[in-house]
C-alpha cells in the first residue's frame, strides 16, 4: 500500500519521463500540492477523529449512527463514547456485554447476571453496579439505557447498587480454658 505522506510523483514516473527536467518539476509542484492538502484529507475521515468532534457534530452522528440511548444533555464526552460505540453496539446487541459497556459508558460501572447465574425467573437478569448516582432520580434513565440494548424477550428484574467501604477492623479473641480468669490492662 501507498502511504500519502512520503509518495512522491517522480516514483511513478517511468525511468524515460523521469529524465525530463519539465516533467520532473511539474512532479515536484503536484508533490507540494499534494503534502499541502494531506492535514486537510485527513479531516475528512470522521470515525477516525471521534475523540475531537464538537458537541453539535456528536448530536449529528448520534443521529445517524442510530445511537439507542443518546441525550443532547450528556456531556461531550459521554456523547463522543456513545457514537464511538454505536457500531460496535449495534452488531452485539441484546448480549449481556452490550448492556455492561452501556452502562460503564453512562453510569460508571456495571455488571450483568443472567437469571440461571442467581436463581431467577427465566429470562430475567439483574444489573449490579456500585455507582451511587444510580439514584431513585435517575432511575428512569438507567430503566430506558438498559431498555435500549438489551434483547427484547429479557426483561430487567431489579438493579442492585452495592457499595464497599473502607472500615478499620479490629479483632480480639480470648481463650478460657479454666474456672477464673483475670483481663489487667
Amino acid at each position: 500500500m501507498i502511504d500519502i505522506q512520503h509518495a512522491s510523483m517522480l516514483d511513478i514516473l517511468p525511468p524515460n519521463l523521469r529524465r525530463d527536467r519539465d516533467l520532473a518539476a511539474i512532479a515536484l509542484v503536484f508533490d507540494n500540492e499534494l503534502q499541502a492538502l494531506i492535514p486537510k484529507i485527513r479531516k475528512l475521515s470522521i470515525p477516525d477523529r471521534l475523540d475531537e468532534v464538537s458537541d453539535g457534530l456528536a448530536d449529528e452522528l448520534a443521529w445517524q449512527y442510530h445511537v439507542d440511548f443518546y441525550s443532547p444533555d450528556l456531556p461531550i464526552e459521554q456523547k463522543r463514547q456513545l457514537v464511538k460505540n454505536a457500531f460496535h453496539w449495534h452488531k452485539r446487541k441484546g448480549t449481556p456485554s452490550a448492556v455492561e459497556e452501556l452502562v460503564a459508558t453512562l453510569f460508571g460501572e456495571g455488571k450483568v447476571e443472567e437469571w440461571f447465574e442467581y436463581g431467577g425467573q427465566p429470562f430475567r437478569f439483574q444489573v449490579i453496579t456500585n455507582n451511587p448516582e444510580v439514584t431513585q432520580d435517575r432511575a428512569q434513565e438507567f430503566y430506558r439505557a438498559v431498555e435500549s440494548v438489551k434483547r427484547l424477550s429479557a426483561k430487567l428484574e431489579r438493579v442492585i447498587i452495592s457499595q464497599t467501604e473502607e472500615l478499620p477492623l479490629i479483632v480480639a479473641g480470648v481463650f478460657h480454658f479454666g474456672e477464673k480468669m483475670t483481663v489487667r490492662m
